[in-house]
């Protein structure tokens, strides 16, 4: 996983009054859980642009007056209308405990069905993993070398180590479309 530092400071008054002050002053509100006790605090919404903006899976410091912790963002939310971001989730990595996290795909080879005129399809950006925190790769490679026209590879082929898949084993990850032109010409 890559890694990545927001600062943040310790919040005295918790409640909807506080927190909208807060994000009227730019500044996020949240939680840190999941270890021995729960921290909340706030941490300046530029921050977090690094974290959200990408496909990328990170492992956050917090920086929190002084004190490190570590963690992931588990949940974000964000106004309907204007998207500023309203509170952030994050979940304290233990190193002996397993965390769930979605990790990118990313392809690697190219398939024959490609080559033949077809067009690679992504069904799934990202795949749902069990593990512990130092196993969890920053991508899942997915081998489409040999597909082709109108074969697709599926989660329960993918072979990985130091960690779980949690996704169905019959879901698509990609498939080769045959396009309408060649549709014809292969019977």
């Amino acid at each position: 996983m890559k890694s990545t530092e927001i600062v943040g400071y310790k919040r005295a008054n918790l409640g909807k009054k506080e927190a909208r002050e807060l994000r009227l002053n730019a500044m996020v509100p949240c939680v840190l859980y999941g270890g021995p006790e729960q921290v909340h605090f706030a941490a300046p919404m530029y921050l977090f642009r690094d974290l959200l903006f990408t496909p990328d899976v990170y492992k956050v410091t917090l920086n929190i007056e002084g004190e490190l912790y570590y963690g992931i963002l588990q949940d974000i939310q964000y106004h309907p209308v204007s998207d500023i971001i309203l509170h952030a989730d994050f979940l304290a990595i233990d190193v002996e405990k397993e965390i769930k996290i979605e990790v990118p795909v990313r392809f690697t080879g190219t398939a024959v069905g490609v080559t033949k005129g077809g067009k690679l399809v992504q069904k799934l950006r990202k795949i749902k993993v069990l593990g512990l925190a130092k196993n969890i790769p920053d991508y899942v490679d997915v081998p489409v070398g040999d597909l082709d026209l109108g074969k697709s590879v599926k989660v329960g082929q993918l072979k990985v180590e130091g960690f779980k898949i949690l996704n169905n084993s019959s879901l698509p990850i990609a498939g080769v479309e045959i396009p309408r032109a060649l549709r014809g010409t292969l019977k």
